[in-house]
């Protein structure tokens, strides 16, 4: 199994610092997500229903009713590759590990390319192509047209383009989980999740914007009550408050900006809205200076990559700040 940011409870055991006193900017989740209200007692009490509201809240919000929820788009990652013929699978990065692991364990043919090269993979003639869009945990991306051309591209030989987008939601206009499955991209296939931008990862809830078939075949594999009831009514709530929505992404925006800068003195410095990833030789003495002060970073061994995500409050900020000006 692998391992991901939010391991507190492990960094305190490792650096004897008790767990209350961390900074965690291990996961690149929004530090203030979506108010969470009370729930009606019904969604705890009742088994999930489909004719809830939720897919019609998110086909709002993504744009396409051409979409699955899925209990977490880990479960996506996980079940997709057991859907394709075996063969091989260009995956573009470093990216988000669970990828190229779930296509492996499916008995592809996993080959790995730099993420710039898109042209590259296509060159390579992979039936399937993966990659993140913005990356995850490089931060660079692709343009909107380069990923519907890539598609084409794919179309034309029978091929297919898997796009995560959990880091999509600061900037939706350089999205396509609207056109997934369409007539103008029916190869494409593309991840969504609340985890990220609406600080909702604990309720385990993704979805999936692809053909019906796709979805259809992977609803099957997946079963019935696969999203928890009050995770689907809090999804629900959260796709249809479009005043935080907003606010929230001119904030991160700003924050996202004032990242970067101050992380500047640190190495190279790239990012999105709610992260920013320094490229540096020395990773990982800058993960174990930031340890010894409690704040917990992501180091994605053994690439030269630490990830920073955003301070919750003023506070924090200051915290970092004086971290990286003791490291200076």
């Amino acid at each position: 199994m692998l391992y991901h940011g939010g391991r507190v409870i492990a960094a305190s055991l490792q650096y004897g610092i008790p767990a209350v006193e961390w900074l965690d900017l291990s996961t690149g989740i929004n530090p203030r997500g979506w108010p969470v209200p009370s729930l009606s007692s019904a969604c705890w009490q009742r088994l999930p229903e489909e004719d809830d509201g939720l897919e019609a809240a998110a086909a709002q919000y993504y744009g396409s009713p051409r979409l699955l929820p899925v209990p977490g788009s880990q479960a996506a990652i996980q079940t997709l590759p057991g859907l394709f013929p075996r063969a091989g699978v260009a995956v573009m990065g470093p990216l988000y590990n669970e990828h190229p692991q779930a296509w492996a364990k499916a008995g592809h043919e996993v080959q790995r390319v730099a993420y710039a090269d898109l042209a590259q993979a296509l060159v390579a003639e992979t039936p399937v192509i993966v990659l993140c869009n913005p990356n995850n945990p490089t931060g660079e991306s692709h343009p909107r047209a380069a990923i519907l051309a890539a598609a084409r591209e794919l179309a034309g030989r029978g091929g297919w383009l898997l796009v995560d987008e959990a880091f999509a939601d600061p900037l939706p206009a350089d999205s396509v989980a609207a056109l997934a499955g369409s007539p103008e991209a029916p190869n494409l296939i593309v991840l969504r999740s609340p985890g990220k931008f609406f600080g909702l990862a604990g309720a385990r809830v993704g979805f999936v914007f692809a053909a019906p078939e796709i979805l259809a075949r992977l609803r099957e594999i997946i079963g019935p009550w696969a999203v928890a009831g009050p995770s689907r009514e809090v999804t629900k709530q959260a796709l249809t408050d479009r005043r935080w929505q907003s606010d929230t992404r001119e904030t991160l925006l700003a924050e996202g900006r004032r990242l970067r800068a101050l992380l500047a003195p640190l190495g190279q410095v790239a990012g999105t809205p709610l992260f920013a990833t320094v490229t540096t030789d020395r990773a990982h003495a800058l993960v174990k200076h930031f340890a010894e002060r409690a704040i917990l970073v992501r180091h994605y061994d053994p690439q030269p990559l630490v990830r920073f995500g955003l301070p919750a409050n003023e506070t924090d900020w200051q915290r970092l700040e004086a971290a990286i000006s003791a490291w200076r």
